[in-house]
């Protein structure tokens, strides 16, 4: 069912996304002549085409527009004295770093600068963290990929697991993680891309933390669900899972 819907979206896709083209061409070709033949400010006309900006809206990745805004407004609720990051999108950091003292660690260490952000080397596999030591942390969208062999890190299938096992062990006691990955009513692996988790699937893998929320981005949706319910999972193909966890004991 999953695979037919998604072959016909990309049938629609491509027949709408050729008409395009061919309009987009048309109308470039008419406009350039006309360019050339009335400037009369500038020295030189160059060629810089794009052509498809006309017929569609700004480009929204629905995942990484609503995961950083959910994280954010989580922050703003909870108030840490300082968060950090483990590889998740780097806007969210330097969005939240205007706010909250900010500590950002990647495997290859991004060359960016900016006041109230620090930013480190880590292995997810093997944080440099105390255990209980971190109060506020956040991994989204980063476990999906782990031990897969995307970025070049080793193969790996469980590295997921233990990468889920080492953001428990340095959460502090009463400390806050904000978790993301893609999740689905049809848990699997499109290798070598990423896995697509069920709901009772993360709850599993942090069985030693309390849920105290979980936000569903579905995937055809204007809007992110907050306090969302397990059974709001249910013929989801590929959306995104938000959940916060504590650690009570």
């Amino acid at each position: 069912m999953f695979g037919i819907k998604r072959k016909i979206i990309k049938i629609k896709t491509f027949i709408k996304g050729t008409f395009d083209k061919i309009s987009s061409r048309m109308l470039y070709r008419k406009q350039l002549k006309f360019v050339r033949t009335h400037n009369t400010r500038f020295q030189t006309v160059g060629l810089y085409p794009i052509l498809n900006e006309k017929y569609m809206a700004p480009r929204i990745d629905r995942h990484y527009f609503y995961h950083p805004a959910w994280a954010s407004r989580v922050l703003a609720e909870i108030k840490p004295e300082k968060h950090i990051d483990i590889s998740s999108t780097i806007n969210f950091i330097s969005h939240i770093s205007a706010f909250i003292p900010t500590e950002y660690y990647e495997y290859n260490i991004p060359d960016i600068k900016l006041d109230n952000l620090k930013v480190g080397h880590c292995d997810l596999l093997s944080l440099p963290f105390a255990d209980n030591s971190v109060v506020s942390l956040s991994c989204m969208h980063v476990v999906e990929h782990i031990g897969l062999g995307r970025y070049g890190d080793p193969f790996d299938l469980d590295a997921d697991l233990k990468a889920v096992k080492e953001l428990t062990r340095v959460l502090a006691l009463n400390g806050h993680l904000l978790f993301v990955v893609p999740i689905s009513s049809n848990p699997r692996i499109e290798f070598n891309a990423h896995r697509i988790y069920s709901y009772d699937m993360v709850l599993g893998m942090f069985n030693n933390l309390d849920l105290l929320e979980f936000c569903l981005i579905p995937e055809s949706s204007s809007k992110m669900i907050r306090h969302a319910h397990k059974n709001d999972c249910n013929n989801q193909m590929y959306a995104c899972g938000c959940f916060h966890f504590t650690k009570r004991n």
